[in-house]
């Protein structure tokens, strides 16, 4: 099941993909329990028994009774344009990820981590699928892409031990941690060059966690211009998503909603000898699969 936000005739609308993926369906057709807001809305709000009912509909492929345009004629927007709070991110949780950062960020401004690392994402509002990433290239040359895999929280909890974890997952998404890696290193922390306006992109679906078997293993790629860049598989995490949200739920609390981003492998533009960063004009495509592609355009 992959539930969307898609803009028609101007009005944005809750969906979710048919089971081929060539049409997108009103949830408000399926006659659910209640109408919801945004997805966030959705997601801390939603009955199991409605979802239950969203996963019938699909199976019994009969579309003629609900609302439903075709996939070509509708804009598919982030699922979650304006997160509750800043995205928790994993930094550096793949083996050879840390070894290319070591080796290519300056002498002194990065030195292998004991513990797994976390840092916050300010995203006030993130973009979708087509979105235009602006560059800033005034501010930092030195743009940088990231494919990752997005956890969405879908139950309040604390002190979540990891045999518990998958009961407050809600499901997974695609992000693209889009960096300015200039000043990423010259703060001596992330916040900054990960956040700047358009440096969140989320999509294309939010797909929900019964469609995915936990442990998660799942292919992840990037390309940019057609151009493979990084290619893995979560399977290689160093950190596992039970032990992620384990120790981040340790004395915080982690509500529906929340976005945590499971980190980046191998293959990010500032990894190349010389680096190969992103310019203006150029796609960059990031795919997780089950998921799907999320394709963005640099302005």
């Amino acid at each position: 099941m992959k539930l969307i936000c898609f803009e028609k005739s101007g009005k944005e609308k809750l969906g979710v993909l048919s089971k081929d993926g060539t049409l997108a369906i009103e949830l408000s057709s399926i006659k659910l329990s209640k109408e919801f807001n945004d997805m966030n809305d959705l997601i801390g709000n939603i009955p199991h028994y409605d979802i239950e009912k969203i996963h019938n509909s699909l199976l019994e492929n009969d579309t003629t009774s609900f609302t439903a345009y075709p996939i070509d004629e509708i804009k598919l927007c982030s699922p979650i344009k304006r997160p509750i709070h800043d995205i928790i991110c994993v930094g550096v949780n793949y083996q050879e990820h840390l070894n290319e950062t070591k080796e290519s960020f300056s002498k002194g401004s990065f030195s292998e981590p004991k513990r797994t690392v976390y840092f916050s994402k300010r995203a006030s509002e993130t973009i979708g699928p087509e979105g235009v990433i602006i560059g800033h290239l005034e501010l930092d040359e030195q743009l940088d892409y990231e494919v990752e895999l997005a956890v969405i929280i879908g139950k309040k909890g604390t002190n979540i031990s990891k045999e518990k974890v998958e009961d407050y997952i809600f499901g997974y998404t695609i992000m693209n941690d889009i960096s300015a890696r200039n000043l990423q290193q010259q703060h001596l922390q992330w916040y900054r060059g990960k956040s700047l306006d358009t440096f969140t992109s989320l999509g294309p679906a939010i797909v929900h966690k019964s469609e995915i078997p936990f442990p998660i293993e799942l292919n992840v790629c990037s390309r940019v211009n057609g151009e493979l860049r990084q290619s893995s598989n979560t399977k290689y995490f160093l950190a596992d998503i039970p032990s992620i949200i384990s120790e981040i739920s340790n004395g915080i609390t982690l509500e529906p909603g929340d976005i945590i981003a499971t980190g980046t492998p191998a293959g990010v533009g500032l990894g190349f000898k010389p680096p190969r960063f992103m310019k203006a004009g150029d796609v960059v495509e990031c795919e997780v699969q089950n998921i799907g592609v999320l394709r963005n355009i640099v302005e």
